[in-house]
Order: structure tokens, then C-alpha cells, then sequence
């Protein structure tokens, strides 16, 4: 509503008129005989007329076929307030045009009506930009539908509106059903534990990406990778998410076939070294010769022992380990090869030793190096012999056993040291298989990442999830004094630690997080089968100094028990510091 004074009407409504057409506005207006009084220059052109034209004509005229009759301010003055409504007219050339129009009664200081002020606007431009968004959104749908990774988007309340193709086929649900609908009723299971991660993004904007499982409409589970980002509008604000997802079930099925192909019996590798010594256990397993494993702590020893009895005729018989290094002395005797009721004080009943249990089977003796040598020329009978005693019998026992045994000491200087049997020495080395140190198979790093964390996250019933560059740059260049071991030990620590989906370098244990301290301290040229006693003290030495003397910690890393650490560190002369 507009109240003007009469004296001041016209050169205020003419201001008017100047300043609307300077926004391009159609203005006129209609006096209490309904006649046009004023109009400006942008109504003119919408209906092509001039001034002269238009004014003193019944609006009726100038607006040719306006259907405005039925809401006519004119009709009923009491009734009379603003309106707003869409009107056609017919122009020049008898061709109809949509309009948008405002009208409002005009007052003077007496609250007499003195005319009723219409405003004009064609809706032709605003059709035309109408069109123009909708065609684009069709074309970016378009877009969005040949995209190979599925595609959908929510409300700030989390219900779905839009579904590219790629999310039908991936998904298994028609995009019809789903839109209009939360998400979380339509992602369920895992997915839904995933999929909220995207509530967490439209609440705070941050851009997410993780790797998880998807449920789908069928039951199905599929390995996806999703990314959420907060969709906003020109002000920056959050209108909505995001989130695309890729099916990971043939990168999965590659990944696979490839760990099939560089597998062999739980081992993994496909460097040059590693493979060399995968075709040396082929050659072995399916003999019974003795075998002889030489490597460092920690390079995978029992494995391959493993490795060597499944892939052998003994498979379907038991393996049973004995480590040399574990067992006290007094009681390795009794261990390996049992005892007889009364051979010893508190010996009640007869006890089978390990030979008897790995009767028709393999046995696998573990840090051979350490055996006395009291014991050595016991295993020696019993490997040129195949029987033995058990403690307290005269009874001979046969013993139809493979042997196996494994060192990270160098038996040929134990030889010249007197430490060990020469004659012992040449039964165990009928062949020998070296395995390489990790520093030397670096090839293999990736591989054991990827495997070690699967397993360790399946164990944990986590997700797995993946390494940042920088972090896995950091386990490619260092020089794992404890191996295959101590990778183990630094993903389980990483795994514990890390707080998101991606694990970092501030993850790892915090030897690792100085640059200068990541490469190990093994010699250069250092070959498993040659660790001095003088290297294996460094080694141990430098382990004990990173965990600040702690026994427990510093047996974890090496991948030994306490005892066995206790005993080196005597044999070494290492004394413990408080």
C-alpha cells in the first residue's frame, strides 16, 4: 500500500517510474476511472506501446485480453489490498506472454484511493533460466550416470536424492525406490557403520575417505572404497552430502591371485631370494633328507620348517618343535626323548618325549646352535641310528622321524670354536637352505604389509585398512634388524595406536619416527648365515638400549622369550643396567 499527497503525486510516481527503469522493471499506472495515468519505459516495451499510446486508455485496451477482471482492485474498494499473481497479454502481434504481477492500491493523505500501482515483469527470462538450469542438471546427471563409481547424495536430515547408475548396479536397488528415503534404511549391516561417516561430514565439512563393506539389497557383502564431502551452496553453506564409492571386489580378486602366485604354504615373496628359496623346498620337501635352515632372527624359520612338513609325505603326521634355546639343559634330555616311571625324583609315569610324538611325522629342532653338547652326541646316535633311550630305560625306541633344525648362529664357527660337533654338524647339513634377511628382499615389503595387517585386522575383527605413502616410504628403507618379526611388531603397534583409517608415520613405534635411527644397525654385506656372536651382541645391545633395558620389551622386539634373551645376554657378557 502507497499513500501519497496529491500536490507531490506526480513527481513522486515519476521518480518511481525513473528508478524501476533503471532495473529494467515494467511499471503503470491505472486511476480511479481504471485508466492508465503513467507508465514507464520498460512497460512500454513489454507490451509495445508508446506513452502516448497508452495513457488515457482503459487498462483494458493497453493490456490486451489481461483475464485480471476476477481480482481487479477496482471492483470492490473496500476490499482493496496488495495482490500478486501471473497474467498473460497479448502483444503488438496478438502473441501471448507470462507475466508476473504486483499490484497495490495508491492512497493520499486522506486515505482516498487515487489509483492502483502495477508492477510488471515478462517471465520469459526467468522461463528461459529455468530451462537453462534444468537442461544442465539433466546433462550433469547424464554425467554422473556414466560415471564408473557409484554416486549419491543426501539432505541435511539424511534422506537420499540422487542415485547414479553406478550405485543401482553396485547396490542391487532401483534408484525409484530409494530416492526420498534415509539412507540408513536403504545402507544396512557394515554399510551402515560406514555410511555414517557421511553424518559426520554434512555435521562438521570434513572430506572423508575410508575403506569398508557394503550390504547389499540381495545380502550380498562387497569391498568398497568411499569418499563423503559436504555439498554447499554459494554461501559456503551446507546444504547436503556427498559420497562415491568404487567396487574393490576385482582388486580384491587381483590381489589375490597375485598373493596365490607369491605364496607357498603362509609364506610370501616374489623377490629373486625369496623365490630361490621356494624352489629350493620344492626340491626337499618331498624327500626325507635332513635340512638345515640358516637366517637371522626373525626371517621366518619356523615357517618354512612348516612349509618343508606340508609340502612332504608326512603331511598328514604331526610336526612337533622343540626350541634348543628355550629348554633349560636339565631337562632338554627328558624333553627330546621322554623318561621312564623312577628315572628321576618325582618321575611318577612314563612320559613320551618329542621324538615318540613326532613318531612317523617331523620333528623340528629350533636354535640347533644352542644344544649342548652332552645332547649332541645323543641326537647324533639317534640320527645315524634312527633309535634312542628314553631317560631311566634300557629299552630301545625307534625313531621314525624327519628331522628339520634351524640356527641364527654360524655353525661352522661353533665347529671351530669346539662349541659344537663337526660329525653332528655334517648329519644336520645334508641341505642347507639360507633364507634372506628382509633388508635383503625389499621387493617382498609391500606384499608382507599388506598380508600382516590383514591378518592382524581379522584377528582384531577390524576393517583393514591402509598405509599413508610417507609411511609406507618409511618400511620400505628400513633395515629390520629383527625382520619379518619386528614388521610384525611395528603394524601391530600401528594398528593399536592409530585413531583413522590411514595409518601414519607418528603411528609406528618411536625408533621410527626419527630419521635418523630408521635404517638398522645390521652390518653392510651381513649374510644370515654369518651372524657372528660379536654381530648378534651389537644387535642385542642396540635393541636393549631403544627400550631402555626392559628385558620383556626388548625380547618382543627381537622376537625371543626373556629366558632365551637372559642366556644371550650372558653368553654375550652383556650385563643388565638399572
Amino acid at each position: 500500500m502507497i499513500r501519497l499527497s496529491q500536490s507531490r503525486y506526480s513527481v513522486s510516481f515519476s521518480q518511481w517510474l525513473q528508478i524501476l527503469d533503471e532495473l529494467n522493471i515494467g511499471a503503470f499506472m491505472v486511476d480511479c476511472r481504471r485508466r492508465v495515468s503513467s507508465i514507464n519505459y520498460s512497460a512500454q516495451s513489454l507490451i509495445g506501446l508508446r506513452e502516448s499510446e497508452a495513457v488515457g486508455r482503459p487498462c483494458r485496451e493497453v493490456f490486451m485480453g489481461v483475464p485480471c477482471l476476477a481480482t481487479c482492485m477496482f471492483k470492490d474498494n473496500s476490499d482493496m489490498a496488495d495482490d500478486e499473481n501471473e497474467i498473460r497479454i497479448r502483444d503488438e502481434f496478438d502473441e501471448k506472454h507470462l507475466f508476473t504481477r504486483v499490484a497495490t492500491p495508491v492512497y493520499d493523505a486522506c486515505r482516498h484511493i487515487v489509483g492502483c500501482l502495477t508492477i510488471i515483469q515478462d517471465q520469459k527470462p526467468i522461463a528461459d533460466l529455468i530451462d537453462r538450469i534444468r537442461h544442465e542438471e539433466r546433462n550433469v546427471k547424464i554425467i554422473l550416470d556414466n560415471l564408473d563409481i557409484g554416486v549419491f547424495t543426501v539432505s541435511l536430515d539424511y534422506y537420499l536424492t540422487f542415485f547414479n547408475k553406478k550405485a543401482e548396479k553396485i547396490s542391487g536397488y532401483d534408484r525409484r525406490e530409494v530416492l526420498g528415503k534415509p539412507c540408513a534404511t536403504i545402507f544396512k549391516g557394515e554399510a551402515s557403520e560406514d555410511f555414517c561417516a557421511l553424518a559426520e561430514t554434512v555435521r562438521n565439512g570434513i572430506t572423508r575417505s575410508r575403506r569398508g563393506k557394503m550390504i547389499t539389497r540381495h545380502g550380498e557383502t562387497v569391498p568398497i572404497h568411499v569418499s563423503y564431502m559436504a555439498l554447499r551452496n554459494e554461501k559456503e553453506t551446507i546444504v547436503g552430502g556427498l559420497a562415491t564409492f568404487h567396487d574393490l571386489t576385482l582388486v580384491y580378486q587381483l590381489d589375490q591371485a597375485i598373493s596365490d602366485r607369491y605364496t607357498f604354504n603362509d609364506m610370501i615373496g616374489k623377490s629373486p631370494a625369496i623365490q630361490r628359496t621356494f624352489e629350493r623346498v620344492h626340491a626337499v620337501a618331498s624327500t626325507d633328507a635332513t635340512v638345515l635352515i640358516e637366517g637371522q632372527t626373525g626371517t621366518g624359520k619356523d615357517l618354512l620348517a612348516k612349509a618343508i612338513h606340508s609340502d612332504s609325505r608326512r603331511a598328514d603326521r604331526q610336526m612337533v618343535k622343540v626350541n634348543c634355546a628355550a629348554i633349560p639343559e636339565s631337562l632338554l634330555e627328558s624333553e627330546m626323548f621322554g623318561y621312564v616311571r623312577g628315572a628321576f625324583t618325582g618321575a611318577d609315569q612314563d612320559k613320551p618325549g618329542r621324538f615318540q610324538e613326532a613318531d612317523g611325522g617331523t620333528l623340528f629342532l629350533d636354535e640347533i646352535g644352542d644344544l649342548p653338547l652332552p645332547l649332541q652326541a645323543k641326537l647324533l646316535r639317534v640320527l645315524e641310528e634312527k633309535v634312542f633311550y628314553p631317560l631311566g630305560s634300557r629299552r630301545i625306541m625307534k625313531a621314525d622321524v624327519r628331522i628339520i633344525t634351524a640356527t641364527n648362529r654360524n655353525l661352522r664357527e661353533l665347529v671351530g670354536k669346539q662349541l659344537f660337533r663337526e660329525d653332528l654338524y655334517y648329519r644336520l647339513n645334508v641341505f642347507r637352505i639360507e633364507l634372506p634377511a628382509l633388508k635383503d628382499r625389499r621387493l617382498d615389503i609391500p606384499l608382507l604389509i599388506r598380508h600382516i595387517i590383514r591378518r592382524l585386522c581379522a584377528a582384531r575383527n577390524d576393517r583393514v585398512i591402509d598405509l599413508s605413502g610417507h609411511a609406507m616410504e618409511i618400511l620400505l628403507n628400513y633395515d629390520y634388524p629383527g625382520n619379518i618379526r619386528e614388521l610384525e611388531n611395528i603394524l601391530e603397534h600401528a594398528l593399536i595406536v592409530c585413531r583413522d583409517n590411514l595409518i601414519q608415520q607418528n603411528d609406528f613405534p618411536e625408533y621410527l619416527q626419527n630419521p635418523i635411527e630408521r635404517r638398522g644397525n645390521t652390518p653392510a654385506g651381513f649374510s644370515p648365515a654369518e651372524e657372528t656372536d660379536e654381530q648378534e651382541r651389537v644387535n642385542i645391545l642396540r635393541v636393549l638400549r631403544e627400550n631402555s633395558w626392559n628385558r620383556r620389551k626388548t625380547a618382543a622386539s627381537i622376537g625371543i622369550d626373556r629366558s632365551t634373551l637372559w642366556r644371550k645376554m650372558k653368553k654375550l657378557g652383556l650385563k643388565f643396567q638399572r
